[in-house]
């Protein structure tokens, strides 16, 4: 199933394939298309299944979610994924390494222990809506704890992401099954980092814990001088909360 994607650059240019988190869409990724990407890449952003404007309809495993990026993308690509989506350019990775000319992982959600995922999954089938976008906003940021996130960023998501039910609520642009099930799949295991010899930017957020040390030194032992490792100031929305060296550190691994 082709997956509905948001597009910047000359689309003759190298590629850059964006897939975002468990519960985000494409658009995070404008701002550093926009800004640091465009001008030399075709950047494609995409809405996994069960979020934004492509289909929900199950299944929403690891296998779909990954035919329908391969379906929807053609050609070989650097390949940037946040959190869950660094999962899945993990898994294109080892599945069709061909086409991964390099790996830009955010914060991935390489694995989380089963109970955890379940927990995770649990929580995010219990409704939850917002009377107004501030309410939403402030919600946002009392989740996020110490780190602090610019106000504006989170203004510009919330006009995007939240849309009104009949009820005149406001809720994410998300199936919240299709997000439950994809924590399950995080707890699953994830491939052998053996099958991840591509040229691979790690970047970790200071105050996030989903990256664990083992599995960074995991990642370093595997691919050696393949790996880059960059730990920027932020929590795991990198793009948000660190996005000047997040995207400082992109454009340099781009650019080597």
């Amino acid at each position: 199933m082709r997956l509905h994607g948001s597009e910047w650059g000359d689309s003759a240019a190298p590629q850059v394939v964006c897939l975002h988190g468990v519960t985000g869409h494409g658009g995070r990724f404008r701002k550093i298309a926009e800004e640091r990407l465009a001008d030399r890449f075709h950047v494609v952003a995409l809405d996994l299944r069960g979020h934004g404007r492509s289909t929900w309809d199950e299944p929403w495993d690891l296998d779909t979610h990954v035919a329908d990026v391969l379906e929807t993308i053609e050609g070989p690509a650097t390949w940037i994924g946040h959190s869950f989506g660094g999962r899945l350019v993990m898994e294109i990775t080892a599945r069709q390494p061909e086409l991964v000319q390099r790996a830009v992982l955010l914060d991935p959600a390489i694995f989380a222990p089963p109970q955890i995922a379940r927990q995770l999954a649990e929580e995010e089938l219990v409704e939850r809506s917002f009377a107004s976008v501030d309410e939403a906003i402030d919600a946002r940021e009392i989740a996020g704890g110490l780190v602090s996130t610019p106000r504006a960023m989170l203004e510009e998501e919330m006009s995007v992401h939240l849309v009104a039910g009949e009820d005149g609520r406001l809720r994410y642009r998300y199936s919240r099954p299709s997000v439950a099930a994809d924590y399950l799949e995080i707890g699953t295991p994830p491939p052998p980092y053996e099958a991840l010899r591509v040229p691979t930017l790690l970047v970790v957020g200071a105050h996030s814990k989903i990256v664990s040390a083992g599995e960074s030194e995991l990642y370093r032992a595997a691919l050696r001088d393949l790996l880059h490792v960059v730990v920027v100031p932020g929590g795991h929305t990198l793009l948000w909360d660190a996005f000047d060296e997040t995207a400082d550190a992109i454009e340099g691994f781009l650019a080597g």
